[in-house]
């Protein structure tokens, strides 16, 4: 009679178990936002998010550096991997801001979104905030860097902005 007088708590708790290894019904990016991050799910498809982060990046009159992701290669090698881009962005003036206030942040340029395809067919749009980027430098920075710095947590996040709308 006891066991009988158990197995309603025994089967809820069961039952709480197995939903906790339920995948949530909201699409959610693959990459979990960190600290300092910004992890933009959306409703476009990665070749259309790529060209969208692409021409914001343009937009705002930035420069796209670096460009580098593993999908082609890896499909060369006959791997089948997401698509994945990472894009590496700057400007000349900060550039210059940033390297006169403490030429060993100059290592950090340029900074960088990543779009991401994800299992359900849409892309994600992430970066690390250029702040948390540069944090390290911020007491020997003084405000030239900081000026610097938010400016650039102003462009990305408009570039995200628009990128992903």
């Amino acid at each position: 009679m006891a066991f009988i007088s158990r197995a309603p708590a025994a089967l809820a708790l069961i039952a709480a178990a197995a939903l906790s290894f339920v995948q949530p019904a909201v699409a959610q990016s693959v990459v979990t936002e960190r600290a300092g991050w910004t992890v933009i799910p959306t409703d476009k498809d990665y070749p259309t998010l790529l060209d969208d982060a692409r021409a914001a990046i343009k937009a705002n009159k930035m420069g796209l550096v670096t460009q580098a992701g593993p999908t082609e290669v890896a499909k060369q090698r006959g791997e089948t991997i997401p698509g994945n881009m990472v894009l590496g962005v700057f400007r000349n003036d900060l550039a210059v801001t940033i390297i006169r206030a403490v030429p060993a942040a100059m290592i950090e340029p340029p900074v960088r979104f990543m779009v991401m395809e994800e299992p359900d067919g849409t892309a994600s749009l992430s970066y690390i905030a250029p702040s948390t980027v540069f944090a390290p430098y911020a007491d020997e920075g003084g405000e030239a860097l900081a000026g610097a710095v938010a400016t650039l947590d102003e462009i990305f996040a408009q570039i995200a902005n628009d990128a992903t709308n």
